[in-house]
């Protein structure tokens, strides 16, 4: 199959209202899609099953499951200079910038408020954007391929549920058998090309409180060893840079759900104490958050790795290696589509220091990752 026949299928997928997600891990050369035959809406029932994971942003709320082992799923390799990018003709009409910019400083002035006078370190709070187009998801999928190589790039869709796409740069866990590797991300600046990064204190006592807190809930958990961490790092995402710090360590297999109720939803979206943020997010947002800042990927997938050809054992060294993998990722940088309109969501982590007029401006930059391939 070339990359003209695979795009042609998902469109035919998609006319045809069936579900199906596709999806291109950072830095591969690899599209791999799930195509699903049956309308069905189905939910996870546990963390042994096999196949693609879509979580809301309220983990009290159902996790859809798309089913490998009952799809049509294929991969392809492609080069992303292949990729041909159709020029648009649709014109984008964006809400007021005014209206928007007062209600997300208001909506921070409360989170600074409600950390002063209570046990609240931090509350990451968000912001939906409606923009009107004649949208076109599979070229908008495209253009995210082409535009963000270092991301998560995935185009997901289920009649009963809609339509989302993302170009994501964090990772919830990635698992190799018992090996797992997540982390932790937090603070954001203007990507500059000609000038060194240089972080503030807010940026990194954030990053610092974001680390500390996934290292403590990973220790919680019986079975988990050799837990180490990188040194902080900066990541760029797009127009953006972060904070980020690896956090990898061995694991116990039926412990993969614990480790993922305590990871979601992190603190770089959701905030500390969890609880407290949680709830303040969903009393003053007002506007319901779906799948914006839930998870999503490939549960328990097998995968072949061939084995080292090095050694002495020839028998064994002509048969691959199967080995069980996870890749759950953070979704954010997303959009969702509903018939002629484009959903943006977007946020920052809010801290007693934080500036509201800055935190406006940084959902602004993370806005614009997305509103490019519009």
């Amino acid at each position: 199959m070339n990359l003209l026949k695979y795009f042609q299928q998902l469109q035919e997928q998609l006319e045809a209202k069936l579900p199906f997600v596709t999806y291109r891990h950072p830095n591969s050369d690899e599209l791999q899609f799930q195509l699903q035959q049956e309308k069905k809406l189905e939910y996870l029932n546990n963390f042994q099953q096999e196949g693609f994971v879509f979580a809301p942003f309220d983990n009290q709320q159902q996790t859809i499951f798309f089913n490998r082992k009952i799809a049509d799923f294929k991969r392809l390799k492609f080069n992303i200079e292949e990729i041909e990018l159709k020029t648009s003709t649709s014109i984008a009409t964006f809400e007021t910038r005014l209206q928007q910019k007062k209600g997300h400083e208001n909506l921070v002035n409360k989170g600074i408020l409600a950390i002063k006078n209570s046990v609240l370190e931090k509350v990451v709070l968000s912001r939906k954007q409606e923009i009107i187009i004649d949208s076109q998801p599979i070229e908008y999928f495209k253009r995210l391929l082409k535009n963000y190589p270092s991301a998560f790039v995935y185009c997901w869709y289920h009649p009963q549920v809609g339509l989302w796409l993302a170009a994501t740069p964090e990772t919830l866990i990635k698992t190799q058998n018992n090996r797992f590797k997540t982390m932790a991300l937090a603070g954001t600046q203007a990507f500059n090309a000609n000038t060194e990064v240089e972080w503030g204190e807010k940026e990194k006592e954030e990053q610092a409180i974001v680390t500390r807190t996934i290292e403590s809930g990973l220790k919680e958990i019986k079975g988990i060893e050799r837990l180490q961490l990188s040194p902080v790092q900066t990541h760029r995402a797009g127009n953006v840079v972060h904070l980020k710090t690896d956090l990898t360590g061995v694991f116990q297999k039926d412990s993969l759900e614990e480790i993922v109720k305590k990871l979601h939803p992190t603190p770089a979206v959701c905030g500390l104490p969890k609880a407290i943020a949680k709830d303040f997010i969903l009393k003053e947002e007002r506007y319901e958050r779906e799948f914006y800042s839930g998870y999503l990927g490939e549960l328990n997938i097998q995968v072949e790795k061939p084995r080292n050809t090095r050694k002495r054992n020839v028998e064994n060294s002509a048969f691959n290696l199967i080995e069980r993998q996870s890749n759950l990722y953070v979704n954010l940088r997303c959009m969702q589509l509903v018939e002629k309109k484009v959903f943006l969501y977007v946020g920052g982590g809010i801290t007693k220091d934080s500036n509201p007029t800055a935190e406006w401006e940084e959902t602004v930059r993370k806005a614009e990752t997305m509103q490019k391939v519009l």
